[in-house]
């Protein structure tokens, strides 16, 4: 599902440190603090004091903005990054993995995970949330580089943990310290103090932070901060009124097999057109045709209720401004009256800008292909 965000923009990153106690052989990470979430009108005053330090009342602004916007993606994921510097780690990893089972496709609520998790020494937990950005986003720079960070602190536990069973090898002593060694001579950016009643982390982390004014482009990362350049996102192809059908080639043969590939690559096309079709439906906000994709038995997100997902998916349709959504690298695989289909595909409105590879999972239903399943990756 696709929210409505501002237009991604350029990331500029801010040094400072973490503020959370690591162990001598600490990871730098970078959180990114809405290089890609531009703010809404009502949201810069809580940007100009969280730069500013004035942290609770950043939170009291982003928090009446929420009142009336409890859904808003923008605001629930400043108040993620003022939860953050308050210190107020378990109530920032909440409000994270909200935004991650709410908005999967964005990669920026799993890389700030990942910096919090790290934060508590949870590397299994860091190295997971990774992933997932890098699953939704292939070319976020940052998140690449926190997850080298979170394998070096996973190495330095392995390399330990041999040590401690047999103090005398050698290939692990010296694969230990050649860790060591290169985060101890990393460049250390300059930063801001930590809060007085925190610890400092003996490593710096990285922030990308957003230029309010830059046209679109880029999608930044996370953590406590160093500069880093931000990834750029995937050009968006602009969706048609109608979507074009993606061409399945029929597969060469003769004899027996024939009929049976030819049924295939028949079944393969209907699928492919469904596919086509919902993303024009969406496209031109026809909410009725593009809820009727969906089969009755469809998976909703997070467990809701079907009634409850088809008024959110709605609201977030009808919003104004114009949707571009188009879908390439369409592969299908059939197996009985079941589809499933992977591809990519271009989102665009008039806040956000996102390309992502999906997998949908088609059953058959009389003569259609209906959606029963819907995920990111």
């Amino acid at each position: 599902m696709h929210p409505a965000f501002p237009t991604q923009r350029p990331a500029r990153s801010l040094s400072s440190r973490l503020t959370a106690q690591f162990s001598a052989l600490a990871v730098g990470l970078c959180l990114a603090i809405g290089a890609p979430l531009a703010l809404a009108d009502e949201l810069p005053d809580a940007q100009r004091l969280l730069k500013q330090g004035q942290l609770p009342q950043a939170l009291e602004k982003v928090d009446s903005y929420l009142s009336s916007r409890p859904k808003d993606a923008q605001g629930r994921f400043m108040r993620g990054l003022i939860l953050t510097e308050m210190g107020r780690t378990a109530d920032a990893i909440a409000t994270f993995s909200r935004l991650t089972e709410d908005y999967p496709e964005l990669p920026e609520p799993y890389n700030n995970l990942a910096v919090l998790y790290a934060q508590q020494k949870q590397y299994d937990k860091a190295r997971g949330a990774l992933e997932m950005a890098i699953r939704t986003h292939p070319s976020y720079a940052v998140a690449h580089e926190n997850l080298g960070d979170v394998y070096a602190k996973l190495a330095s536990q392995a390399y330990g943990k041999a040590l401690q069973i047999d103090s005398s090898n050698a290939a692990a002593q010296s694969k230990l310290s050649l860790i060591r060694e290169m985060i101890s001579t990393a460049p250390k950016p300059g930063g801001k103090p930590a809060a007085a009643n925190r610890p400092v982390a003996s490593e710096p982390v990285k922030v990308a932070a957003a230029e309010a004014q830059r046209p679109a482009a880029a999608a930044p990362v996370v953590a406590a901060p160093t500069v880093a350049a931000p990834a750029p996102t995937a050009a968006i192809t602009k969706a048609p009124e109608k979507a074009p059908e993606k061409t399945v080639k029929p597969v060469d043969g003769s004899g027996a097999g024939t009929p049976a590939r030819s049924a295939d690559s028949s079944a393969e096309a209907d699928v492919s057109r469904a596919l086509q079709g919902w993303a024009a439906a969406w496209a031109r906000k026809d909410v009725k045709a593009y809820l009727a994709f969906y089969a009755n038995d469809f998976q909703t997100p997070g467990g809701a209720s079907r009634k409850e997902w088809e008024s959110e998916r709605a609201q977030r349709i009808d919003k104004p401004g114009k949707l571009q959504v188009a879908v390439e690298d369409i592969k299908v695989s059939i197996s009985g009256d079941k589809a499933t289909v992977r591809f990519r595909q271009h989102y665009r409105s008039a806040s956000l800008k996102s390309s992502t590879t999906k997998t949908v999972v088609f059953v058959k239903s009389g003569a259609k292909w209906l959606i029963q399943q819907e995920r990111v990756g």
